[in-house]
């Protein structure tokens, strides 16, 4: 898939980098991801994926934009108070960058509906706030092959990692699923809410480039991604930890 002239020089920045260049930019180009939720987490994530020129963005989302929200959804502006975020995300996106196609999907994601929504992606990236929704997303993708990256924000703290459960590590065994960390959902009640217990704004900015560095990876192979290691953030204390984690035996 060829650059035209004013996307070589948009991308000039990756394109003179050796690990991207210019086949890596034609392969984020021709790239299919799909982003749940266009909240928190998925604006900065999208606006950064946008940014590097993946070619299409599938977003998928059922919630309108609220006041509330833009405290670190910095993806959508005060005019859009109201209005799906689909629509928001997508004309934030034209104006980034028009090379990029956008799928709305304007609809909340479940276990029924994600198995025929991720087959036609290459990549899954997931923000979305519950456990519900993190637990399908990563089922699907694990039936469809496809890698997904996921997150999740607290109130001061954060985690990050890349699943490829449908792939062998480099000692041979499958790599570990989202079960495999987390083998079962938390009580209802047991994690608070973000309109209970708050969330710093920056946070969700800095998890957000976090993931689409991973999707970029995912895209475009370089360095040691977060495959089989849990990235944990402390905000309080600007920490970034990093620990290992294994298939789980059946």
């Amino acid at each position: 898939m060829s650059l035209s002239a004013d996307e070589l020089e948009r991308y000039a920045r990756h394109i003179v980098l050796r690990e991207i260049g210019g086949p890596g930019q034609q392969r984020l180009k021709a790239a299919r991801v799909l982003v749940i939720g266009a909240g928190g987490l998925g604006a900065p994530l999208l606006q950064y994926l946008a940014a590097a020129g993946v070619g299409t963005l599938g977003i998928a989302d059922d919630d309108a934009v609220s006041l509330s929200n833009l405290q670190r959804q910095v993806l959508h502006g005060t005019p859009d108070i109201g209005r799906p975020k689909t629509d928001s995300a997508r004309d934030a996106i034209a104006r980034l960058n028009p090379h990029v196609l956008v799928e709305a999907i304007p609809e909340r994601v479940s276990s029924a509906s994600l198995p025929a929504l991720v087959a036609r992606f290459d990549v899954v990236a997931d923000g979305s706030d519950n456990f519900e929704t993190r637990y399908a997303v990563a089922d699907a993708c694990e039936r469809a092959g496809r890698p997904l990256v996921t997150a999740a924000l607290g109130v001061f703290d954060a985690t990050l990692t890349t699943l490829r459960p449908h792939e062998a590590g480099p000692d041979g065994r499958p790599n570990p699923s989202y079960r495999c960390l987390f083998p079962s959902p938390p009580p209802p009640g047991a994690v608070p809410t973000c309109s209970e217990a708050g969330v710093l704004g920056a946070l969700a900015g800095v998890m957000g480039s976090l993931m689409a560095l991973e999707v970029v990876r995912a895209i475009v192979p370089f360095g040691e991604p977060l495959v089989g290691r849990l990235l944990m953030v402390d905000a309080r204390s600007m920490r970034f930890e990093t620990i290992a984690y294994d298939r789980a035996e059946a």
